[in-house]
């Protein structure tokens, strides 16, 4: 990619323009992202502009300066006419880009076999936005892509809904037609490289994944990696407007959303042009490979761990889920100095304290042992430092930032993972207790440990924090 190249992505709030976005921050790029609302995880790096794809005239003033505009424009959720709003989209965008002198579109489109009067409004309407994009006077590469494997994208997060939520599954007609998956970081990959196409062609690339599967054998390869085990029971005939309603019930998706998913499964969707891998020289992952590779990463980085509370929070309490993974983060004000606060931090556990009801924790740790499990693992004295890997009762030390950041991962029989996590946060002369307890459920069995026990572990990690916190307030008044 050439460094002259001043990159734009218009709809770098959608899920493909996020990943893209930080792609380009992480190779030192330094995109103008463009979208009518701020992107939330935009770092100081990168610089955002308003526009709005309805407005030629917002787009003029963003795509100012711009040599090459990623187009990743979505209507799926938009109200209305999706298909009206996206042409409308498009010819305001080629209006914009022309007028700002853009040297080359690179815009993401849908993959599907067959002819335009057999195909959904979705893949039309994406179609016809690439038609559009190329009739322009500006050179345009386009790719055409089926199924997208990565955590956050729909398809993928319906998927998971479906495997971890239900033990059977009925399995309609549109879960047995071909596709070919590719992973994100995949797709990601191809966009990245055809900024540097150049010359005044028009350009079209299928790509995909390197196997083609089934909508079922998606799922039943992601069974498989969550060591799930799933029946599924084929029957002739159910509605698209029954499985859409199925998956609003569900999963993530609402039901128009729904229905554009199951409208476009029910197409092949297989790469017949391998011309991409050829000129772009990406040897794409399979689709296994691709869902363990979107699970790891979803995972290791603890990214799941940050939560919107910060160090002027003070006992709010807040509750998402992220993919399969519950979190539940608390902030406690305390009047101590960060590393007097850490203090208390690091006396948590082993022959020290849980700092509230340590019968409980001590009980969890026998009913563990009974069942094959670690139970509790008693360490000798006050550890003043931690390193990765050491053993606090039934947690390992996950991540380790001294006077700072404490992550333990539960090593308890579960079914799932779960972690605690303590930051201190400075707030001026004081400092901010940041509680997260995370569970990342496998299944039904996981779905129904978190809410059975839900109430009794907020009972816990509320006193938890209150009492560490109020330790922490009492060490420094004695020091004073």
């Amino acid at each position: 990619m050439s460094e002259l190249n001043r990159i734009a992505i218009v709809g770098s709030t959608g899920y493909v323009g996020g990943l893209l976005t930080k792609a380009l921050l992480d190779a030192a790029q330094a995109p103008i992202c463009i979208s009518r609302r701020k992107p939330e995880k935009l770092t100081d790096s990168g610089e955002w502009r308003h526009g709005d794809v309805l407005s030629a005239e917002s787009l003029e003033t963003a795509l100012k300066g711009i040599d090459v505009a990623y187009y990743l424009v979505h209507g799926l959720a938009d109200e209305g006419d999706f298909a009206d709003l996206e042409r409308r989209g498009a010819k305001n965008f080629v209006k914009a880009a022309e007028v700002a002198g853009i040297r080359r579109i690179v815009y993401l489109g849908a993959l599907a076999r067959g002819d335009d009067d057999e195909q959904s409004a979705h893949i039309a309407s994406r179609h016809l936005v690439g038609r559009i994009l190329r009739g322009s006077r500006i050179p345009t590469t386009e790719f055409r892509a089926s199924v997208i494997i990565g955590v956050g994208s729909m398809p993928f997060e319906a998927i998971r809904a479906l495997v971890e939520r239900l033990p059977v599954m009925v399995t309609p007609k549109w879960v047995r037609y071909p596709v070919q998956p590719i992973a994100a970081t995949d797709i990601v990959r191809y966009l990245l490289a055809a900024a540097a196409d150049d010359g005044d062609r028009d350009y079209v690339y299928e790509v995909g994944g390197s196997d083609r599967v089934r909508y079922k054998d998606l799922m039943a390869k992601y069974a498989e990696a969550r060591g799930l085990r799933r029946l599924m029971i084929p029957v002739p005939v159910i509605t698209p407007r029954l499985s859409s309603l199925w998956l609003k019930l569900i999963t993530p998706a609402n039901y128009k959303i729904g229905r554009r998913i199951v409208d476009s499964a029910a197409h092949n969707s297989f790469v017949a042009d391998t011309s991409a891998e050829e000129r772009f020289r990406v040897t794409p992952m399979s689709a296994s490979d691709a869902i363990v590779t979107a699970l790891r990463e979803e995972k290791q980085n603890l990214d799941f761990l940050e939560t919107s509370l910060d160090a002027s929070s003070s006992g709010d309490f807040l509750k998402i889920a992220s993919g399969t993974t519950f979190v539940d983060s608390r902030a406690f004000a305390i009047n101590a100095s960060p590393d007097d606060a850490f203090e208390a931090v690091k006396r948590i556990g082993g022959d020290n304290t849980w700092y509230w009801a340590d019968w409980l924790w001590r009980l969890r740790g026998s009913m563990d042992r009974m069942i094959g499990g670690v139970g509790m693992r008693r360490r000798p004295g006050a550890l003043r430092s931690f390193k990765l890997g050491d053993s606090i009762d039934f947690w390992r030390v996950e991540r380790y930032e001294p006077g700072k950041r404490l992550t333990l991962k539960a090593e308890m029989k579960l079914p799932g993972d779960a972690w605690l996590d303590l930051k201190v946060v400075p707030h001026g002369d004081r400092s901010t207790l940041i509680q997260t307890s995370a569970f990342d459920h496998r299944g039904l069995p996981g779905l129904l440990y978190w809410y059975g026990l839900y109430p009794l572990h907020t009972l816990i990690f509320r006193n938890l924090g209150r009492e560490l916190a109020a330790r922490a307030d009492s060490n420094m008044n004695t020091k004073l």
